[in-house]
């Protein structure tokens, strides 16, 4: 028995050092872990956050590229019909939503069913007012049924997706 007790204080004292020693190592590997965690989203956070802003720039730009009145501006050509011009209208919009199709990737799916719901009302739009005229009317009749349509909406879709392109990107800026 005295045996068993010598073993014990010899073994007992090693197995509280064993065991501290153990736990103070977990620890410390532990914050180590959780420091290099840190180190990697804050690498990750600087290479992706110019991207995701680029992202909202581009889609602003995409709004008010969208925008009837800067369409108008851009593919309007003088001796064009209606016809021809709810075509290159429409050509316009489809050219410019492929070009920013990759930002869906950089923002969020909320932020981009907004912009495709402002797009299809921006063509919607279009569609409806074409279908009040002749298709062979000139494209200045067409233009400014356009215009006069749109000064009776209250709210446009593509301004609401305006701001939350904006609000979004507040929200990563802050």
């Amino acid at each position: 028995m005295e045996v068993f007790l010598e073993i014990l204080k010899l073994t007992l004292p090693s197995f509280a050092v064993v065991a501290v020693v153990y736990f103070m190592l977990r620890e410390y590997f532990e914050s180590e872990h959780k420091r290099a965690m840190l180190e990697l989203q804050f690498k990750q956070t600087s290479t992706t956050l110019p991207i995701k802003i680029g992202a909202y720039e581009r889609l602003s730009m995409f709004c008010e590229r969208i925008s009837i009145p800067a369409l108008i501006l851009r593919v309007r050509a003088d001796g064009t019909n209606a016809a021809q011009l709810r075509m290159a209208l429409m050509i316009a919009i489809q050219q410019e939503f492929e070009h920013n199709i990759t930002q869906q990737v950089y923002v969020s799916d909320n932020l981009w069913k907004i912009i495709k719901i402002a797009r299809d009302d921006v063509q919607n739009t279009i569609n409806h007012v074409y279908q009040s005229i002749d298709p062979d009317a000139d494209s200045k009749v067409f233009a400014q049924a356009l215009f006069d349509f749109l000064n009776t909406k209250d709210v446009l879709p593509l301004h609401k997706a305006l701001e939350a392109v904006k609000k979004e990107a507040s929200l990563i800026l802050q």
